[in-house]
């Protein structure tokens, strides 16, 4: 056992910290609050930091204490209308306050070397697809995995694909989104993953936007 523990606390990444996207509900299924627990057990692993949008409920906080339980950093960011601790809860780690959800945005982006979207709401879709459109206009390199537990992103992936077939998304573009079903699994493939973007969009651009804490609005063709 000494053994084991001494080899996964030596694991090497390529990622220095992940930006993790999950509902501030724990959902329904209990398995998604197991999957949360297990990506931040994997990050611990992995000797991985953790960037997220802040506070301690739902699949936000399990992921968040788990990190911070394995000793690993832990930057939760946050708008300050989002602060109160009636809103969010107690935040665990360090907790960084930025004037709105842009800002939010912009800033864990930039402070991350990869993106994982566990299940989540409307805010977690609408971050995750932010990051992929990103990726998509090779405004970032950073992978972009997705944590479909127990099918619960499915519908996301049959309806993407059917973008594909439709040619509203390219088959690179269809490459951006690395999914799997467990943490593990998803962790080993982002770690093997190399971009396919035809690169439309100046990063110059792109970091002189994040300076003055505003977020990129690319019109791509729809």
């Amino acid at each position: 056992m000494e053994n084991q523990n001494q080899r996964l606390g030596s694991m090497k990444s390529r990622f220095r910290r992940v930006c993790v996207f999950c509902g501030s509900s724990p959902g329904k299924n209990p398995s998604y609050q197991l999957a949360a627990i297990q990506l931040g057990q994997q990050l611990v692993e992995r000797n991985i930091d953790l960037v997220y949008g802040g506070g301690s409920i739902g699949l936000m906080g399990l992921v968040s204490q788990a990190v911070y339980d394995g000793g690993r950093h832990v930057l939760g960011v946050i708008p300050k209308t989002l602060m109160p601790r009636e809103i969010t809860g107690e935040t665990v780690g360090e907790v960084r306050a930025v004037s709105g959800m842009h800002q939010r945005k912009a800033e864990m982006s930039r402070q991350a070397d990869a993106f994982i979207a566990l299940p989540g709401g409307y805010g977690t879709l609408e971050e995750l697809l932010e990051v992929i459109t990103w990726a998509q206009l090779g405004i970032h390199d950073k992978p972009v995995g997705l944590l479909n537990v127990d099918g619960y992103y499915d519908s996301l992936l049959l309806f993407i694909d059917k973008a594909v077939d439709e040619g509203f998304v390219s088959p690179a573009a269809r490459h951006i989104i690395v999914s799997a079903q467990t943490a593990q699994e998803l962790m080993c493939k982002l770690e093997e993953y190399e971009p396919k973007h035809s690169g439309v969009a100046s990063k110059l651009n792109w970091e002189m936007e994040q300076q003055f804490g505003y977020t990129i609005r690319a019109d791509i063709g729809r």
